[in-house]
């Protein structure tokens, strides 16, 4: 779909952005399947992205997958390609089966960021309505050749999930059901980053949601929802052998809150006590809240101190770390 607008980002004259079908029943608590033309703009096609990712290779923000990972695989990645590559000849023969990379935090190239903004500013509003106060909005961008997978996990963020290039299926299962993922589990990622008490079960399969992705498809997702992704191989013609996705997230006023409900509830369960689930009980809700907000400031006291520490007592360049999860 082609728009003309003011308010075009780049200088195409094209208006690039996400929709739903369905604006009036839009909830920031529900997977959403959505549209978008962002696979049109010209920072997505893979010249620009394969400049993007030498850019950030620069800073260890260019993430490299096994090949031999599964679904069930534990979610690492590498600042060096597999098999002694360069990262040159990696992207020279990224359509090789099972070449696969990441690109984390792309917001840190300006000419991206404000490409991030816009996706989430075409429904900033109906967002807002439910969630105020959108804020940290990252991006995420995967490139893979089939066979591929991307293992199951969670985010702490919101997710509009696009679909650039290629093909790629994404499961992915509702954020409350505590049968794919237990409250420990959550409570632990949230406050640590770890999980390794998120598992996949083939049992899951016939409980979520699958998509079939291709350009121009999107799917929002809320935080914490559970989902994965493969890229398989099934006959695509030279040159569209490529799958490109892009994840763009971002936290809210509703997601800071749950968060802290969560650090204390995993206090509460470390002491024995079976806490409820965020949601469950407004009047507990807000006095863990408000606990949860004293315990999160004085973490990032503790975080901020150690980070001074750090560049005090060492001469190496301080390089973004990325986070677990994020896909």
């Amino acid at each position: 779909m082609r728009l003309t607008s003011m308010n075009s980002v780049g200088t195409s004259g094209t208006a690039y952005r996400v929709w739903t079908d369905d604006p009036a029943g839009f909830s920031t608590q529900r997977i959403t399947p959505m549209h978008h033309n962002f696979h049109e703009h010209p920072l997505f096609q893979v010249p620009e992205l394969v400049k993007l990712g030498m850019e950030l290779s620069k800073v260890e923000q260019c993430r490299f997958m096994d090949p031999r990972r599964t679904i069930s695989s534990a979610l690492s990645h590498e600042g060096r390609p597999p098999g002694g590559r360069s990262i040159e000849e990696f992207f020279e023969r990224m359509e090789e089966p099972g070449s696969s990379c990441a690109f984390y935090n792309i917001e840190v190239v300006p000419r991206y960021q404000a490409l991030l903004l816009s996706v989430v500013n075409s429904m900033r509003s109906l967002v807002e309505r439910e969630q105020p106060d959108i804020f940290r909005v990252n991006g995420f961008v995967f490139l893979s050749a089939p066979p591929s997978v991307t293992p199951f996990h969670i985010d702490r963020e919101n997710n509009f999930w696009l679909q650039l290039h290629g093909h790629k299926i994404l499961n992915v299962w509702d954020h409350r059901d505590r049968s794919i993922v237990p409250a420990d589990a959550v409570e632990d990622f949230i406050v640590t980053q770890s999980l390794k008490k998120v598992r996949f079960s083939e049992a899951f399969l016939s409980l979520g949601l699958e998509f079939d992705a291709r350009p121009g498809d999107a799917i929002y997702f809320p935080s914490t929802s559970p989902h994965m992704t493969r890229s398989e191989v099934d006959g695509n013609a030279p040159g569209d052998r490529l799958s490109i996705s892009i994840g763009v997230t971002f936290y809210t006023a509703t997601t800071r809150e749950v968060a802290r409900i969560h650090q204390v509830n995993r206090v509460m369960r470390k002491c024995g006590l079976s806490p409820s689930y965020p949601r469950e009980s407004p009047t507990a809700d807000a006095v863990k809240s408000a606990i949860g907000g004293f315990v999160g400031a004085g973490r990032a006291r503790l975080g901020a101190a150690r980070a001074r520490f750090i560049s005090m007592t060492t001469s190496r360049r301080m390089r973004h770390t990325p986070p677990p999860g994020s896909y």
